[in-house]
């Protein structure tokens, strides 16, 4: 990539972050937008914005610069504050490091000899840059100390801040825990494991007697975990019915008119898909089927509170401290039984896993990892070999009827400045599902582990095949005729070639902080489903507060995402401190535009 396709891809990426903004700043001043850009606040139920309708582009920095930690939890809760935790931390590590290593560094490298580096730009690098860094000094140059004590700065920088981020989300989680507004989950504890029941006792009787005897003064009562799976199924079925019927009553409701009071009662085919079988009245047919499925569904909550009984309870005390204390005891010799661990919240619970023994989670857990493994192995191939194919020397190379294409200025600069970085993004997007469905087949307990669980495998998914996979596959495919040549300097070759790929990472931060930040901020995407459903397919109050109701930040792909631009503005800070002030425009814009999504 020249210098060119470098500032195209930076002015061009930064023109529709600026697009962006103003769409945000125009649409969110909009009555009809209020529950896209305002959800939080209306859940609340506060006003959408406070102070008078009229905006500046600017007025959301202010609100999100004014915002305080207090205000982020009243609004999306502690999770969300110990995010803009992690945010502010590396935020300070980036702008501790580059206060040193920029002036330090920079005048380092770009004033020592060049050494070849005019050579090197056949090879998809631009000198103009490779000048501020390491690779513009010669080789045993005293020079390179200043970057062994640029390394060691950043370390200590790194530690340092970690330290006061631990000591800060410690403090957040004792005042969470110890708020007078007290939660379910915090009297309670789960147990799994339980072991077979003893003839002539029930799997009540036998949790009730266990942990009276362990916690004479402080067990209040226990729940037996049951199997749902045909109480779920006719469940579902009812609340189906139950919003066909509420669908099509307000659907009944709009079709009475001056002209014709009586309307026009909605009916529908009873077959497959509704398209063929027996046409009925709407309502009439979702009141007969509530009407059957409630008896049908009392009943199978009858039988499977007797005979389907679970080796898993939750288990209440009458004291948070009594529950937090059992959370953290063994309640038994053996390892796979009576395994006690805190209660998740009630929403949170997968209800199907509680059920799975000890050793079935050890197994199912080994395999999914193994599945892990392989799957950042395969990846690896494509992504390695989209990052070289997607180089213009090599497709010139490998499709040579191009040539006559991306010879031309005009689409040689785009393609430079977009291709490789928007490949790698696509591949990306097609994991996150994949990894939570595994996690969850594990028989983790809840919700949020699973997302964690998740977040844990993609992060080591990006570092294994983007960071190391994109800058080890380039470097190998654009010096494979030399270590051909000479086998045994492999390492000194892929050294030489490692520093070029800083460029790539240059546009791939630039790209995801402009452009993805600016998508984040305008919420463009939700805006326009938000409207289609309004308009064709919500007719209920509930579907339309369905349609705008706005979810967790997606923690299973924006930590694993965040944390692989910290690993490689970090590996790259000594090499090239010129990619620093690109961290630290992403942190930073990411702080800003998050404090603002969450605060609304």
């Amino acid at each position: 990539m020249d210098l060119n396709s470098f500032l195209t891809s930076l002015g061009t990426s930064f023109i529709i972050f600026v697009v962006l903004m103003l769409l945000f700043s125009w649409l969110s001043s909009k009555p009809s937008n209020n529950v896209v850009y305002y959800p939080n606040r209306i859940l609340k139920g506060l006003e959408p914005c406070e102070g008078p309708r009229s905006r500046n582009p600017f007025t959301w920095i202010r609100e999100a610069v004014t915002s305080t930690e207090a205000d982020v939890i009243s609004m999306s809760g502690v999770d969300t504050a110990v995010y803009f935790v992690f945010l502010s931390t590396v935020l300070g590590i980036l702008v501790l490091s580059g206060l040193v290593l920029l002036p330090a560094l920079v005048p380092v490298a770009a004033t020592d000899d060049s050494v070849g580096l005019t050579q090197t730009t056949g090879n998809g690098n631009f000198s103009s840059l490779e000048k501020l860094s390491m690779g513009n000094v010669k080789a045993k140059s005293p020079r390179l100390w200043a970057f062994v004590i640029g390394t060691y700065w950043v370390s200590f920088v790194t530690l340092y801040m970690l330290w006061k981020a631990y000591k800060h989300v410690s403090e957040l989680r004792a005042a969470a825990l110890m708020a007078p507004h007290v939660k379910p989950e915090q009297f309670a504890i789960l147990v799994r494991d339980i072991p077979p029941v003893s003839e002539g006792q029930t799997r009540k009787e036998q949790v009730d007697s266990y942990f009276k005897m362990i916690h004479p003064d402080t067990f209040y009562r226990s729940m037996v975990v049951t199997d749902n799976k045909e109480v779920n199924k006719i469940w579902e079925e009812l609340e189906g019915y139950r919003k066909k019927l509420a669908r099509a009553e307000a659907i009944f409701a709009e079709s009475k008119t001056t002209g014709k009071p009586e309307g026009t009662r909605p009916t529908n085919r009873v077959g497959f898909l509704g398209l063929i079988g027996k046409k009925v009245d709407t309502i009439n047919y979702c009141n007969e089927k509530i009407n059957e499925l409630i008896p049908k569904l009392e009943s199978e909550q009858k039988l499977t509170l007797k005979e389907k009984q679970q080796a898993a309870a939750i288990v209440f005390f009458n004291r948070r401290l009594a529950a937090a204390s059992a959370a953290q005891s063994l309640h038994a010799q053996m390892l796979d039984t009576w395994t006690v661990t805190e209660a998740p919240e009630p929403r949170q619970v997968i209800w199907s896993n509680l059920k799975m023994k000890f050793y079935d989670r050890q197994i199912r857990q080994d395999i999914v990892y193994v599945i892990v493994a392989l799957t950042i192995f395969f990846y690896m191939i494509p992504i390695g070999f989209i990052s070289a194919l997607t180089t213009l020397k090599n497709l010139r190379k490998l499709l040579p009827f191009l040539k006559p294409i991306v010879n031309q200025n005009a689409i040689k600069t785009v393609l430079e400045a977009y291709l490789p970085q928007i490949a790698l993004i696509v591949f990306l997007a097609l994991l996150p599902k994949f990894l939570l469905i595994l996690s969850k087949a594990e028989g983790i307990p809840s919700e949020s582990h699973a997302v964690r669980a998740a977040s844990g495998k993609y992060f080591y998914f990006t570092v294994l095949n983007v960071f190391i996979g994109v800058t080890v596959g380039g470097t190998l495919f654009q010096t494979f005729k030399d270590i051909e040549k000479h086998p045994n300097n492999i390492v000194s070759l892929l050294g030489t070639g490692l520093p070029g790929n800083a460029t790539f990472f240059l546009t791939f931060v630039a790209l995801k902080f402009f452009v993805g930040y600016g998508l984040e901020l305008s919420r463009l995407v939700p805006l326009v489903m938000y409207h289609l459903k309004r308009r064709f397919l919500c007719k209920t109050e509930a579907e339309l507060k369905e349609a705008w109701a706005p979810g967790d930040l997606g923690y299973a792909t924006r930590v694993p995402s965040d944390m692989l631009i910290i690993i490689i503005v970090l590996c790259y800070s000594v090499i090239a401190p010129i990619i620093i002030p690109f961290g630290v425009l992403y942190f930073g814009l990411g702080w800003l535009i998050l404090r603002n999504q969450v605060s609304i």
